[in-house]
């Protein structure tokens, strides 16, 4: 601080340091040094005579919002110029005194950060400053050395629940000798990377206990939240994270509400969303808040009960919600919703609810009862109380917890399941805005129960499986999105990753890390293009990332591709589809551009080949930049193109001719006889493309078992497919080794149809094949992998959704010595590959497949 003669001169001061401001004039300030006066820029800050303000550099950083700190500072004794040990002005320095800069990088913000520093340096007896900037959060911190360790170290190891601390880098700094610790204001000024957003999370068991007690003033107040939960993404506007850029922004805190979120001591400390019955926002009903939220509420709840359809405004959008165990209104539910067959996902009020309806296990009560609240597929419990219309030809049932508080009152106050399913016509995004909810829901709805908080970012609802005691994601949406990815290699130029048709995401990959945003949809129709885009906006600007490179997928006829070449200005990157789902799950488990080769093996519907065919049943000799087709299943034709994927029917036929089999006698062919023929000509035609497809595969058995001819969703026939498996089915079909790489599935085809005319039960069917395709998969990816000399073997596509089939594979896999990679973090669907794509484009190569 003392550049010559024990003058103090902020303007060479190369740390920042608080002090009092005694006189403004415009942008500039006069501030005690405790040496005297010196002038600094306030141009930064909103600073008034009396603040106390961090001066770097000669300008006012940040202006500290820690009242009882200022008054503390500003008493402070003066020395005067050089009266301080080491010659600096006003300071008392101990002999083992040291000072350190901590900058803390990760989703560091909203989460109870800055507090739960602040009680740790009080805890230690340290000096210092904790603040956020537009990289995370900054810590300097002074005291005796140990303590200084300790609390570096408490920065990673005790950090608050939802944080997660991706780097603790340390700069040592000269000490200052100024006491007391200080909370600063957000400075959104500063430059640089951008800090992480952390998820949209459950309320906590604090605000779960203070919305059940009467004597607390939040009681059943539908939006409590503190720093240690509530909503983020699905609200947040811009970063860094501070309620001026939240949809919370109209909300003017009352006296107690400030009072908390100004003390550093409450864990309401900087909660950007809270709020009260008295100051935030108001549920209303059918547009009428009934006197109170409460008033709406328990006329909502009446209605439910009676079986009426509802709209709920929830965190990142609109439910349906319908007692789950009322038939009448399911079946409705269904017909309004145009949704014929796929289940819908059930609330339970707790996890006793819950498992009144499902088997689970420890790891899955963790992952019901945990901050991310998904819904979870189990098995359903015997005489579990739903009607028949909520999830029908499947023996799982979807169940979540309440992930909001207004859920909880809902499901607490009704007593029964509810069905909560995404608040939009099928094939629609989930709708979100007020008045698109009014428009589009108003014909299947009876009534929308909403509130006056907007929600700036559309968020649908997890959805997970469980295997092995891990998550295995199915769709990755609210509770887990815009968490990142941790690449193994920094990216250069930045990219922008699109994904495909289906069930697309987009990523972008910048310095170590790849942002995978929330499930977006198929791109079917404008509304969800509109979602696409505006996902591609919302997160390069909450992350600061413009990229200079797009990714798309080979598809020509992809919107998603389409998107990416018109894209001018960008760098267009084409990545082969089963090469995307392959480096998706290796770059979840840290592989660089240099690491690999690994056997990939890629089981999926579609997806384009640059032989002309379609693909879908794919090893790969693969790295992130590039991969060669080593194996894959037998091709067959594909009758109708996309006609055959809503008709498992036609892939049985195509199978039966392919082979040489008499379809005479076969139910299937029995059932659609006037068609059968004109299909099979279809199938051999020379201008029919050919495919490889698992996906297809499983329909064709599906519909040869009787199990599904025509679907409603995508992936119907093989959900159904795994769902008939008998457990105590323990053989499989037997499967020559590969030739020439080419899996030999027809035999599996043959054999199946060998069962049907004898009479096999379809759930022994279905077991033998399951594992049948397995142990064939084993077979030839353990040659592959033996005869390119790797050790390594990673599955993805959405096939392997598949648990009977991942399952069987990867143990088969590891007893015959492969290292075997599954996915965690992204879904091994196509929600999944643009993580892939944004890898490939970021590995510096092309990426290209060789056939």
């Amino acid at each position: 601080m003392s550049c010559h003669d024990g003058e103090v001169c902020l303007t060479c001061s190369d740390e920042a340091l608080p002090f009092p401001v005694v006189a403004v004039d415009g942008d500039l300030a006069r501030v005690d040094t405790g040496a005297g006066t010196e002038e600094i820029s306030i141009a930064l800050v909103d600073a008034a005579v009396g603040d106390v303000v961090l001066v770097h550099a000669g300008e006012a950083i940040a202006r500290l919002d820690d009242a009882a700190t200022r008054s503390s500072t500003s008493g402070t004794s003066r020395n005067g110029p050089g009266g301080g040990p080491g010659g600096r002005p006003g300071v008392m320095l101990a002999a083992d005194t040291v000072r350190a800069r901590l900058v803390v990088t990760g989703i560091v913000q909203g989460v109870g950060f800055r507090p739960f520093v602040h009680r740790m340096a009080a805890e230690l007896g340290l000096a210092g400053f904790v603040g956020n900037d537009a990289s995370g959060v900054v810590v300097e911190v002074e005291g005796p050395p140990a303590a200084v360790d300790v609390l570096t170290a408490a920065l990673r190891d005790r950090a608050p629940a939802l944080a997660v601390v991706e780097a603790v880098a340390r700069e040592d700094r000269p000490p200052t000798g100024r006491p007391g610790f200080v909370i600063a204001a957000s400075d959104p000024a500063a430059g640089g990377p951008r800090t992480l957003v952390s998820p949209d999370t459950a309320p906590c068991a604090d605000c779960l206990a203070e919305l059940g007690d009467p004597g607390d003033r939040r009681y059943r107040h539908p939006f409590v939240n503190c720093t240690n939960c509530g909503p983020r993404l699905s609200i947040v506007c811009d970063v860094p994270y501070d309620r001026m850029t939240t949809t919370m922004a109209g909300f003017a805190m009352c006296a107690a509400c400030a009072a908390e979120y100004h003390d550093p001591t409450d864990r309401r400390f900087h909660a950007q969303p809270v709020c009260c019955p008295d100051c935030g926002p108001t549920l209303r009903l059918d547009g009428a808040s009934h006197g109170t939220s409460d008033g709406a509420l328990a006329r909502a709840v009446a209605r439910l009960a009676a079986g009426e359809i509802l709209a709920v405004k929830g965190l990142g959008g609109y439910h349906l919600a319908v007692r789950a165990d009322d038939e009448t209104a399911v079946a409705r539910l269904r017909a309004s919703k145009h949704r014929e067959d796929k289940p819908f996902a059930l609330l339970a009020a707790d996890l006793d609810a819950a498992e009144r309806l499902v088997r689970t296990d420890a790891v899955t009560r963790a992952v019901l009862g945990g901050a991310r609240r998904p819904i979870v597929l189990r098995p359903r419990r015997a005489g579990a109380a739903v009607a028949p219309s909520v999830a029908p030809c499947t023996r799982e049932l979807g169940v979540m917890l309440p992930a909001t508080p207004l859920h909880h009152l809902l499901a607490a106050d009704l007593g029964y399941p509810l069905v909560l399913t995404s608040g939009n016509v099928s094939d629609e995004p989930i709708a979100h805005r007020d008045d698109d909810a009014a428009t589009r829901l108003a014909p299947i709805a009876d009534g929308i129960l909403t509130h006056d908080r907007a929600i700036r970012t559309r968020v649908d609802d997890s959805v997970v499986r469980t295997a092995r005691g891990r998550v295995l994601p199915v769709r990755r949406a609210r509770g887990y999105a815009p968490e990142p990815v941790p690449l193994g290699f920094a990216v250069g130029r930045p990219v922008l990753a699109c994904g495909g048709e289906q069930k697309v995401t987009i990523a972008l990959a910048s310095g170590r890390r790849a942002f995978v945003s929330s499930h977006v949809g198929d791109l079917e129709n404008l509304a969800t293009l509109r979602a696409f885009t505006d996902a591609i906006s919302h997160l390069g600007r909450l992350f600061a990332i413009t990229p200079e490179v797009v990714v798309h997928d080979l598809h020509p006829q992809y919107r998603s591709t389409a998107y990416a070449l018109e894209r001018d200005d960008l760098e267009p990157v084409g990545v082969q589809h089963h090469h995307a789902h392959v480096a998706a799950c290796l770059a979840e488990h840290g592989w660089g551009p240099d690491d690999g080769p690994v056997l990939g093996v890629a089981f999926d519907g579609t997806g384009w080949g640059p032989d002309g065919t379609v693909w879908g049943g794919e090893l790969l000799l693969a790295s992130l930049r590039g991969a060669r087709r080593v194996g894959h299943l037998r091709t067959v034709g594909l009758p109708g193109g996309a006609a055959a994927v809503r008709a498992p029917w036609r892939m049985a036929a195509a199978w039966v001719d392919a082979l040489g089999l008499d379809a005479r006698g076969l139910a299937v062919a029995a059932r659609h006889r006037a068609e059968w023929d004109p299909v099979v000509a279809l199938a051999r035609a020379p201008s029919t493309l050919a495919t490889s497809s698992a996906g297809r595969l499983f329909d064709a058995v599906a519909a040869l078992a009787g199990v599904r001819d025509t679907t409603s969703y995508e992936g119907q026939a093989a959900v159904e497919l795994e769902q008939w498996v008998d457990p105590e089915e323990r053989a499989g079909y037997p499967v020559p080794a590969a030739r020439d790489g080419v899996l030999a599935v027809d035999a599996l085809v043959a054999a199946v149809v060998e069962d049907v005319r004898g009479g096999i039960d379809a759930g022994r069917i279905a077991a033998r094949f399951h594992h049948g395709l397995a142990d064939a998969t084993v077979a030839a990816v353990a040659a592959a992998a033996a005869e390119h000399g790797v050790e390594t073997a990673a599955l993805s596509g959405g096939v392997f959704v598949n648990l009977v089939l991942l399952e069987r594979v990867r143990a088969g896999l590891e007893a015959a010595g492969l290292r075997v990679l599954v996915h965690e973090r992204v879904p091994c669907t196509d929600g999944g590959i643009s993580l892939g794509q944004a890898v490939v484009g970021a590995s510096g190569d092309t990426g290209e497949v060789v056939s």
